[in-house]
């Protein structure tokens, strides 16, 4: 591995480590058994209950750090027993924690009005008071304390598990590739997604259909999982009264329904700027309309080069440094500390991410670098993450919990700051340009169109599990039909991908639901405050830090509305955003014709 977790523990299962454990174990049982005493809050037991929701948040933050460093672990190391052990006993312990969360929710869900704005007032809950209202909205949609208990103990060895099943299966899944020149190759699915994005659609065909055999072998397994996923969130639903499914999305995402359908109908209302992006990129491989592996394919411009891991991050850094000082330092101290895993190497999961401890208050970053823009790219993004939570790093725990909508706004901000930097460095090439514009509104386009089809396959997936399981082959039509409902014309006949919903790791995460939409949301909002620092330069950067560190205690339209004055349920701001990107699309235009592309038979 090349990253160093040794400020988390010294060694794996150590002493240290051990003795973290048995302390997070014994308090959690410690707190739960004097919560489960308590009766539901009220005047008199206000000071207990206080005692334990503090305990609580000091508990949430050593388990972030438990989690963040064995999740570390098993994503480098998919194969190794011991990891996945660790992983299954961390489960239990969520579980156990789970429980003590139940009995906060019992305490504040029947509470009057005035007695719980009272509790949110006591000395050590005041800056919190945005996370005590989250609990008493979700204790409302909650079962009685024993059905919680019930399914958190459940969870383990079910619906999490049908998840762990998931990331081992694909961690040790292989495929073959057979490369233009004959040669064949054995490789991890880990890799499939650099040959996915290769410049070359030979390339990209080949490992799209090779990967495609490999995931026939599997398909059962990964249809069990999304269904017994789907199915047990649908029947917990059920139970706690939840209407509808969308309803945990929504609030998981702290958004109003209004939000999402305002940015879903500006999207549908300005296709024609991401379709005009693919078939700009189709034209360049002597086509009218793309495939579905074309989706992260570069230009093939003849003189394109690779990068090799020092140069790759020193592009980032020097982008943020010319833009944002404070960003491009943090970015230099991340790879000086060592907090990256980028080596490409047999057994590591698919796809990259960050993580964040609340103990030692640093993040990790995970990502395999074969040397592609795409790969800088992952780079900036996942550095986004970690400077968001670096922003945040003197808040309390509680204030911490910023949703998946607001998170990916920090990334992808990041990655903006890297195109206009590298855009705007006098020593890059015109065809380096090119080729950066071309990701740019490649990825617009990924955020515009495929997650759509993300979102509206897993919308159809839990409106049809409500009546039974679904098979794989109608797991694959759906996938289908839904891939041409969104892309239309500009996708060539045959050239859907009927095991996007098996490849597709987003739809197997178990703690968060719908974990497609607040990609695009945090796309297009990182737009809107791009569009804001280029307007007001370093002015902006007070403001937008701002905007990170109320991430975690305001709802997406209010952390809007108070960093940066702007109404997240009207359509117009998504528009405005939507249409952001006709300036780099028309640069695209006119640079294109003047770049020597590679032609291939």
């Amino acid at each position: 591995m090349n990253w160093d977790l040794t400020s988390f523990f010294p060694e794996f299962n150590g002493k240290e480590m051990k003795s973290f454990k048995k302390t997070v174990e014994k308090e959690i049982a410690e707190f739960s058994e004097k919560a489960g005493a308590l009766s539901p809050l009220d005047a008199k037991n206000a000071g207990m209950w206080e005692e334990i929701f503090l305990k609580s948040e000091e508990i949430m933050a050593r388990l972030s750090h438990l989690g963040s460093y064995i999740g570390c672990l098993a994503a480098a190391d998919a194969a190794n027993e011991e990891y996945q052990k660790e992983e299954a006993h961390l489960a239990l312990l969520a579980a156990s924690f789970a429980k003590l969360e139940i009995e906060l929710l019992r305490a504040v869900k029947e509470t009057p009005d005035d007695a719980f704005q009272s509790f949110t007032q006591r000395q050590g809950l005041r800056e919190i008071e945005y996370f005590l209202g989250r609990m008493r909205e979700e204790s409302h949609r909650t079962m009685t304390p024993e059905k919680e208990r019930l399914a958190a103990d459940l969870g383990v060895d079910g619906v999490t598990a049908w998840g762990r099943l998931y990331d081992t299966m694909t961690g040790k899944l292989e495929f073959d590739m057979e490369f233009p020149d004959g040669t064949k190759k054995r490789l991890s699915m880990s890799q499939r997604r650099t040959f996915l994005e290769d410049p070359d659609r030979r390339v990209r065909r080949a490992a799209f259909f090779g990967g495609n055999e490999s995931w026939k072998q599997v398909e059962n397994v990964c249809a069990s999982c999304l269904n017994a996923i789907s199915g047990t969130r649908l029947t917990l639903n059920r139970h706690r009264g939840i209407d509808h499914f969308l309803e945990v999305a929504l609030f998981q995402s702290a958004i109003k329904k209004e939000t999402l359908e305002a940015m879903l109908e500006a999207i549908y209302e300005n296709r024609e700027i991401p379709l005009r992006c693919l078939k700009l990129k189709a034209g360049t491989f002597g086509s009218e309309k793309i495939a579905w592996y074309d989706l992260g394919a570069p230009l093939d411009i003849a003189t394109r080069e690779r990068f090799s891991w020092e140069k790759g991050h020193t592009m980032v850094i020097d982008s943020f440094s010319r833009a944002y000082p404070a960003l491009g330092s943090f970015a230099k101290e991340e790879i000086e500390k060592k907090w990256i895993d980028w080596e490409p190497r047999a057994g590591k999961r698919p796809g990259g991410f960050c993580t964040s401890s609340m103990v030692n208050r640093e993040s990790r970053i995970f990502m395999t670098f074969h040397g592609s823009m795409g790969d800088v790219r992952t780079l900036a993004h996942e550095t986004g993450h970690a400077f968001h939570s670096h922003v945040m790093r003197d808040l309390r725990p509680f204030s911490h919990l910023y949703p998946m909508t607001l998170a990916e706004t920090a990334s992808t901000f990041g990655e903006m700051i890297l195109t206009e930097g590298l855009l705007q460095d006098p020593e890059i090439s015109d065809e380096l340009k090119c080729f950066i514009l071309d990701q740019d509104l490649g990825n617009a386009s990924v955020y515009l169109m495929d997650i759509p089809v993300r979102y509206e396959f897993e919308k159809k997936i839990y409106e049809e599990r409500a009546g039974g399981e679904i098979s794989v082959s109608r797991l694959k039509e759906i996938m289908k039909e839904t891939q041409r409902k969104i892309f239309g014309d500009v996708l060539e006949q045959g050239g859907e991908d009927p095991f996007f919903w098996a490849s597709k790791l987003h739809f197997y995460i178990t703690g968060v639901t719908f974990y497609n939409f607040p990609y695009t949301f945090g796309f297009l909002l990182s737009r809107g405050l791009f569009a804001m620092f280029q307007k007001e330069g370093s002015d902006f950067l007070p403001r937008y830090e701002k905007f990170l560190k109320l991430t975690g205690n305001a709802t997406c339209e209010d952390v809007a509305r108070e960093s940066i004055g702007r109404d997240l349920t009207k359509p117009e701001f998504w528009a405005e955003a939507i249409r952001s990107l006709e300036a780099p699309l028309r640069k695209l235009e006119t640079l294109l014709p003047e770049m020597e592309l590679n032609q291939r038979e």
